[in-house]
């Protein structure tokens, strides 16, 4: 999508945090009624993402061709719940690190 400054325009926000999408957006986006976002946010802005559902046959595939690679390479539930673990806590060290709250020990 170009967008140049014709395609720009203005909406507000109602009391409830309400927001209209203006028609034209609607219209370029094929957004009907009912259509779900993911919503996120800078400091300054506010950015709408649509959700585009998987097709079931396509995960079918994805949990086909998943179900063959664990079984290529011997994984067992507890090697699943072992790597779930292991990354959790290299997580959280991050975020405790980039808190300032962890401190060396000498």
């Amino acid at each position: 999508m170009h967008i140049s400054l014709s395609d720009i325009s203005t909406t507000k926000m109602t009391s409830k945090g309400q927001v209209v999408i203006p028609e034209e957006i609607r219209e370029y986006m094929h957004l009907e009624s009912g259509v779900k976002f993911i919503v996120m946010a800078t400091s300054d802005s506010i950015i709408f993402k649509k959700i585009t559902l998987i097709p079931q046959k396509d995960i079918k595939h994805l949990l086909k061709a998943s179900q063959a690679m664990a079984k290529k390479y011997k994984f067992k539930e507890k090697d699943i719940s072992d790597i779930i673990s292991e990354v959790r806590a290299t997580k959280k060290v991050r975020k405790i690190k980039e808190n300032g709250s962890l401190t060396k020990h000498t």
